[in-house]
């Protein structure tokens, strides 16, 4: 097993968004590790499933908390929690969030301004909430996932791309302010995943989204193992990463442009 996954050995992890997806692959590939485990999410039953299983397979502390970001109240709920049953965090995963396709002046603003609660607000909230123990401690690790939507503005999953690139910039400057005190933060910006997002944001049609997909469990063995090295960033998929870096040469009214040729809606007959 590789060092990276043993990093967390007998410590413990909060993963959010734990009930499907890269959420629930990180908590596997923690959990294989040794690593203790902090799970939420808005469904308990998967919840409860999950830990159960994670529990049994590995001799882990797994404990459970049904939490639903949309709420601002959740993070301190959470963070009450772990206060409450005396479990000192290690490792912060900001997993949850979602995405909406579609043209912008048609959407559901409120879903909209839920996706940037989720998506920027409570990374931000938790994030600020169990940074100052691990201050205290001169140690911890933060991952916050971000996405390959990161790194431009893409036309009809118009604010997704704009929460995701908020997540890498603060993942990013936030690596650089607490490097001092011995805390790693890294962003893990995959690409298209096999996982319930596309079903979750109604992309599942999307000419652009129906290509190759990586597995969750491939992107969640790339982000922590980008986090245990140190990198405040990492791009998982080799191709991921030169589509991500060649955009940079190009001039962003073109990429952008382009990318709304791929997602542009199909005309309805």
């Amino acid at each position: 097993m590789e060092k990276s996954i043993t990093e967390w050995q007998g410590k413990w992890a909060l993963v959010t968004g734990a009930s499907a997806g890269i959420g629930k692959a990180l908590a596997e590939e923690l959990a294989a590790g040794g690593a203790n485990l902090v799970l939420t999410a808005r469904r308990r039953e998967r919840l409860e499933a999950l830990a159960t299983s994670l529990s049994t397979t590995h001799k882990i502390r797994v404990e459970i908390f049904v939490a639903d970001l949309v709420s601002p109240a959740a993070p301190a709920e959470i963070l009450a929690f772990t206060t409450a049953n005396n479990i000192q965090i290690d490792l912060l995963i900001n997993n949850a969030g979602f995405g909406a396709y579609g043209e912008f002046s048609t959407s559901d603003v409120s879903r909209q301004l839920e996706m940037v609660q989720v998506n920027c607000a409570a990374v931000v909230n938790l994030t600020h909430l169990f940074l100052p123990a691990m201050i205290e401690r001169r140690s911890g690790d933060i991952l916050i996932l971000a996405s390959t939507a990161s790194f431009q503005a893409v036309p009809y999953i118009t604010v997704y791309a704009a929460t995701k690139a908020f997540d890498l910039s603060f993942a990013e400057g936030l690596a650089e302010e607490v490097k001092p005190h011995g805390i790693r933060v890294c962003a893990l910006c995959p690409g298209s995943t096999e996982s319930e997002f596309r079903e979750v944001a109604n992309q599942s049609n999307v000419p652009a989204a129906n290509t190759r997909s990586e597995t969750a469990e491939k992107v969640a063995r790339t982000g922590l193992k980008a986090l245990a090295a140190g990198k405040s960033y990492v791009i998982s998929g080799a191709g991921n990463y030169l589509g991500a870096h060649m955009q940079r040469v190009v001039p962003r009214r073109v990429v952008t442009s382009i990318a709304a040729k791929m997602f542009r809606p199909r005309s309805k007959k």
